[in-house]
C-alpha cells in the first residue's frame, strides 16, 4: 500500500499536527475547522485527505479513535508512527526504519508504484518525510500489545487451579436454557419436558 496524495507545500503540516494535540476534536474535520485553527491557505487543504489515509478520519471527516489516540501527547509520535506504517506500506520495504538517507530510494519508489512523475513523486515524497519528522518508528504499540497479551494467555496457563480451602466444598451452578418451539400442538411441549425430567432430574 502507498497512498498517492501530495501537498504543494509541507511547511504547516507540523503546525496541523500540533493543533490536533492542542486543541479539541471537532465532530467534523472539515476545510472550515482547518481555517478556524489557523490553516486558512489553499495549499493546507490536502492534509484531509491525507488524515483519512493514515486513518485519522473517517471518509466523512469524523475523527476517528485513532485520531483521539494521536491527542495524547505521550503516544502522539508512536501512533502517527503505525499509522505511517499503513498507509506508506511500500516505503518500508526500502527501508524498516526510513531515514533521509533513504529519499532517493523512497522517491524512486513513489515513482513507480503510483506511476508518478519525477515532479509528483517529489511532493509525495516531501509529504512523507514531513510526517516522518513528527513520527516514532523505533516502538510499535501494536507488537507491544500482541506480546503483553500473550504473556497473559501464557501466565493463565500455566498457573494452577486453586483448591478451595481446607473444610470448605466448592459449589458449583449449570443454568440451562430451553428454546421450546411455536406450536399450538402440547404434545410437543409434553415431550420435551418428559425429556428433562429423565436425562436432568432423575
Amino acid at each position: 500500500m502507498l497512498t498517492k496524495r501530495y501537498m504543494a507545500s509541507v511547511k504547516n503540516v507540523p503546525s496541523i499536527l500540533d493543533k490536533i494535540v492542542s486543541g479539541t476534536a471537532p465532530s467534523k474535520f472539515t476545510t472550515a475547522h482547518l481555517k478556524n485553527i489557523g490553516f486558512a491557505s489553499s495549499n493546507d487543504r490536502a492534509i484531509l485527505g491525507i488524515l483519512k489515509d493514515l486513518g485519522f478520519l473517517s471518509a466523512d471527516g469524523t475523527p476517528t479513535k485513532r485520531y483521539h489516540e494521536y491527542r495524547n501527547p505521550a503516544h502522539s509520535r508512536q501512533v502517527l508512527g503505525e499509522a505511517l506504517r499503513e498507509a506508506y506500506e511500500d516505503v518500508f520495504h526500502v527501508n524498516a526504519k526510513p531515514t533521509k538517507a533513504d529519499r532517493a530510494a523512497i522517491q524512486g519508489t513513489f515513482k513507480s508504484v503510483n506511476n508518478a512523475s519525477d515532479r509528483v513523486a517529489e511532493q509525495q515524497a516531501m509529504k512523507y518525510f514531513a510526517l516522518l519528522d513528527k513520527a516514532d518508528l523505533t516502538t510499535d504499540r501494536r507488537k507491544d500489545t500482541e506480546a503483553d497479551r500473550a504473556k497473559v494467555d501464557a501466565e493463565s496457563q500455566e498457573k494452577p487451579l486453586t483448591p478451595p480451602p481446607a473444610g470448605r466444598s466448592l459449589h458449583l451452578r449449570h443454568n440451562i436454557e430451553v428454546h421450546l418451539p411455536a406450536t399450538k400442538e402440547i404434545e410437543v411441549y409434553n415431550a420435551i419436558f418428559k425429556a428433562l425430567k429423565e436425562n436432568l432430574l432423575d
